[in-house]
C-alpha cells in the first residue's frame, strides 16, 4: 500500500505537523478583548445572541450561536472556547487537500502530489495556525472558503465531464457560500468571489438550462438566506463607518499582503514568486487548467483589493485577520507550482517549495513564541497582592471588564467589578457617544462621570481600582480619573499596550 500511495504515507506526518502548530501554546494565553466579546456573547443566551447582539455588533451572529452550541456541549472554559477554533483549522486540511487533487487532475498534473503539496503549505502557514487559536469567526470561515473552493472544483470537474452539476459538491458549495456571508460582515466580497470564480469555472456553451437553474437558484438561496444578516450589516454600517477606531496603512502594505496568502518575509517572497510562474505554467496546459488558475486568482486577490478600495474611499476595513481566508486559493496556486511540474522543472520547483515551507515553519514557530496579545494575566498577578478588602474595579469603557474578568476567573481572582455606565452593552445612555463605531460601547460627558465618582457608593470603596482600555479614545483628558482623584490619592499603576490600570485609595479623613 504505501510503494502504491506513498502520498497517503506522507500525508500522515504532514497533518501531525499541522496539529502540532495549531495547538502549541493554543491555551495558554488569556482571552484578549475581540475573543471575551465572543465568549460573553455565546454566555448569554439564545435570546440575546438573536435580539441583543445585532444591535451592537457589526458580526452577524451566527458564530456567536455556534460558539454557544459548543460551550453547552464542551463547557465554557479557556481550552473549551479556544478548542472550536483549533478542531476547524485542523478540518480546513480536508477541503485543502481534496482542493488541491481536483486543481491537479484539471491542470494535466498528478492530483496526489499536488494535494499532499496544498495540505502541506495549508499546515505550515502561520496565519492559519495564528487564526486557529483566536475565539473568534475566522478558523470557521477559513473552513467554510476552502469547502466553497473545493466544491466549485469538483462541480466544475462533473460539469466538464457530464455536462451536469455533481448535485452533492453543489450542495456542498451553496451551504459552504452561505456560511461565508453569515460568519463575517466581510462575507459579501467572499461571496462575490465565489460567484465570480462559479462563472468561470462552470459557465459554457452547451449547458443545458436546467443546470443554469441550479447554478442560479443556489447562489440565490445563499442571498435569500443571508437577508438578515445583510440587514443588520445595513443598519449597523453608518454608526461603524461614522466613528471606527480603525486607520488604513499602507506602510510594509505589501509585505501584509504577501503574509496572508502564506508567504512570511523576503526569503520566502524569492521561493513565491518563481512558484506561481511555475503554476501558471502548469494551467495553460488544459482548458480546465486555464479555468481553474483563473477562478483561484480571483479568490485571492479580488477580496482582498476590495478591502483596501473600501478602506481608502469608504471606512477601513481592511485587517489581516479578517482576510486570511485569501491565503487557501493561493496556497492552492503555490501548490500546483510545487507539485504540478514536469521532467527537469521538478528539481527547481520540489526545492522551491520545501524553501517556502521551512520559512512558514519558522515563522510559525516565532509567532507562537510571541506574548499574548493582552497580557491580561500578568495585570492581575501585578494586581492581585495590591487589593484589600471591599476594593472595586471599575471599567471605563465597560467592555475592559469582560477580558478582565474571564482572566480573573481563570486565575482564582475574586474582585468586584462594576462596568462604567453598565455592562456590555450601554444602550440609550444621555449625553453618550460612540468613538469606535460600537453601540453597545459609550463615552460619557464630564458631568455623568463626575456624578458616578461623587455616588455614596463609589465613595464608600476604600480603593478604586480604574481599568481603562484606550483611553485615548474613551476618556481623553483623563476626565474620569481627575473626577476620582478630587478625594483620592494614586496608589499603584499598571501600564501594557492598551490595559491601563490605576489604583485611586479614598483619603484618609
Amino acid at each position: 500500500m504505501i510503494r502504491r500511495r506513498p502520498d497517503l504515507f506522507l500525508l500522515i506526518p504532514i497533518v501531525a505537523l499541522g496539529v502540532a502548530l495549531r495547538l502549541w501554546h493554543a491555551f495558554s494565553a488569556p482571552l484578549w478583548l475581540d475573543e471575551a466579546y465572543s465568549a460573553y456573547a455565546a454566555g448569554k443566551g439564545w435570546a440575546f445572541l438573536w435580539q441583543i447582539v445585532p444591535r451592537y455588533e457589526t458580526h452577524p451572529p451566527f458564530y456567536y450561536s455556534l460558539l454557544r452550541g459548543w460551550t453547552l456541549a464542551f463547557g465554557d472554559g479557556r481550552v473549551a472556547l479556544r478548542s472550536l477554533g483549533v478542531a476547524a483549522s485542523i478540518l480546513t486540511l480536508l477541503p485543502v487537500w481534496l482542493a488541491g487533487r481536483s486543481l491537479g487532475r484539471m491542470a494535466g498534473s498528478d492530483p496526489r502530489w499536488v494535494g499532499l503539496a496544498a495540505v502541506l503549505l495549508a499546515a505550515s502557514a502561520p496565519l492559519f495556525g495564528d487564526m486557529a487559536q483566536q475565539v473568534r469567526p475566522y478558523a470557521v470561515l477559513i473552513f467554510s472558503f476552502a469547502t466553497a473552493i473545493a466544491a466549485l472544483l469538483r462541480s466544475a470537474e462533473g460539469v466538464a465531464a457530464t455536462g451536469r452539476l455533481p448535485r452533492v459538491a453543489w450542495g456542498a458549495y451553496v451551504a459552504a457560500l452561505a456560511l461565508c456571508l453569515w460568519l463575517h460582515n466581510l462575507g459579501p466580497l467572499y461571496a462575490a468571489a465565489l460567484g465570480l470564480a462559479a462563472l468561470v469555472l462552470i459557465a459554457r456553451a452547451g449547458l443545458s438550462r436546467r443546470e443554469w437553474l441550479l447554478f442560479l437558484g443556489g447562489h440565490a438561496l445563499a442571498g435569500l438566506l443571508y437577508l438578515p444578516a445583510f440587514l443588520i450589516l445595513l443598519d449597523q454600517a453608518p454608526t461603524w463607518i461614522k466613528s471606527t477606531w480603525l486607520t488604513f496603512r499602507t506602510g510594509a502594505l505589501e509585505w501584509r499582503v504577501a503574509a496572508l496568502w502564506g508567504v512570511p518575509g523576503r526569503v520566502a517572497l524569492w521561493a513565491a514568486l518563481p512558484l506561481v510562474l511555475l503554476a501558471l505554467l502548469a494551467c495553460v496546459r488544459t482548458g480546465a487548467g486555464r479555468r481553474a488558475g483563473f477562478a483561484l486568482a480571483l479568490l485571492a486577490v479580488l477580496p482582498v483589493a476590495t478591502s483596501i478600495l473600501l478602506s481608502v474611499w469608504v471606512t477601513p476595513v481592511f485587517i489581516i485577520r479578517t482576510m486570511t481566508p485569501c491565503g487557501i486559493p493561493a496556497l492552492l496556486l503555490l501548490a500546483l507550482g510545487m507539485a504540478g511540474q514536469r521532467g527537469w522543472l521538478r528539481l527547481l520547483a520540489v526545492p522551491l517549495g520545501l524553501l517556502l515551507v521551512h520559512q512558514q515553519i519558522q515563522a510559525s514557530i516565532a509567532a507562537r513564541q510571541r506574548p499574548p496579545m493582552q497580557d491580561w494575566a500578568h495585570a492581575l498577578r501585578w494586581l492581585a497582592p495590591r487589593i484589600r478588602p471591599g476594593d472595586m474595579l471599575y471599567a471605563y469603557p465597560n467592555e475592559g471588564a469582560l477580558p478582565f474578568s474571564y482572566a480573573a476567573r481563570d486565575l482564582g481572582l475574586t474582585l468586584p467589578v462594576r462596568a462604567v455606565p453598565t455592562p456590555v452593552p450601554s444602550f440609550d445612555v444621555p449625553g453618550a457617544w460612540y468613538p469606535t463605531g460600537s453601540r453597545g460601547v459609550v463615552s460619557l460627558p464630564k458631568p455623568a462621570l463626575e456624578r458616578i465618582a461623587a455616588e455614596p457608593a463609589t465613595r464608600a470603596v476604600p480603593t478604586v481600582w480604574l481599568l481603562r482600555l484606550g483611553p485615548w479614545a474613551y476618556d481623553k483628558g483623563d476626565l474620569f480619573a481627575r473626577a476620582l482623584l478630587r478625594d483620592r490619592r494614586i496608589v499603584g499603576r499598571y501600564r501594557n499596550g492598551a490595559i491601563d490600570l490605576v489604583g485611586l485609595r479614598r483619603a484618609e479623613r
